[in-house]
């Protein structure tokens, strides 16, 4: 569950990954790839907020919602965020997580043949 403190955090990327995706829309792209781009910058986004907070010892997103973003769409910038920016690198679920979230992205972007 997301608590309080964290709500606002989880609706401003909501929000971002919705603005994206019909900016992206409306550029000529179709729905599904939109959202997987859109999704994919917030997730990285999420990443490297989380990975500066880490550095400084402040607040952090919570996995849940890195995992969350992962599985609804971003699992691409998910993984440009574990390996370029080595964040989340020693937790093992993250990688399993990504592996599984992208192979299901690409198989339903095979399956509506995007």
């Amino acid at each position: 569950m997301i608590g309080r403190r964290n709500r606002p955090i989880v609706l401003g990327l909501v929000a971002a990954a919705l603005g994206l995706s019909v900016l992206i829309v409306g550029l000529g792209s179709g729905p599904y790839p939109a959202w997987l781009a859109a999704w994919s910058v917030v997730t990285f986004v999420a990443y490297a907020i989380d990975k500066a907070q880490a550095r400084r010892g402040g607040w952090r997103i919570p996995e849940i919602v890195l995992h969350g973003l992962s599985v609804v769409g971003g699992a691409l910038g998910g993984w440009v965020g574990l390996l370029a920016l080595h964040h989340k690198t020693r937790h093992p679920i993250f990688p399993l997580v990504l592996a599984v979230a992208l192979t299901v992205q690409v198989a339903i972007g095979i399956a509506i043949d995007w």
